[in-house]
C-alpha cells in the first residue's frame, strides 16, 4: 500500500480512513488521488475505500490540506 502525506503526516490506507471514520477499520485498500477539490479549501482529496464492519464498504474521501473528510454513505 502506498503512503500519503496528510496534513503534514505521513499516513497509511488504514490511518486515512481512521482520520474520515473516527475510529480504526477493520480493513482498508490503497489510497487513491479523488477526482475532487476540498469544498472548504480547494486542497486535493484523497479516496480510500475500507470496511468499518464485516458487512459495509465504504468510500471515504479527505482532504490532503485541511480537517475536511466525507463518505459516500
Amino acid at each position: 500500500m502506498t503512503n500519503r502525506v496528510v496534513q503534514g503526516r505521513m499516513v497509511t490506507a488504514e490511518r486515512l480512513a481512521e482520520l474520515i471514520e473516527g475510529e480504526p477499520p477493520m480493513e482498508a485498500d490503497g489510497i487513491e488521488d479523488a477526482d475532487r477539490q476540498c469544498p472548504d479549501c480547494d486542497g486535493d482529496v484523497l479516496a480510500v475505500a475500507y470496511m468499518p464492519s464485516v458487512t459495509e464498504l465504504v468510500t471515504g474521501y479527505k482532504c490532503q490540506d485541511c480537517d475536511w473528510a466525507d463518505d459516500d454513505r
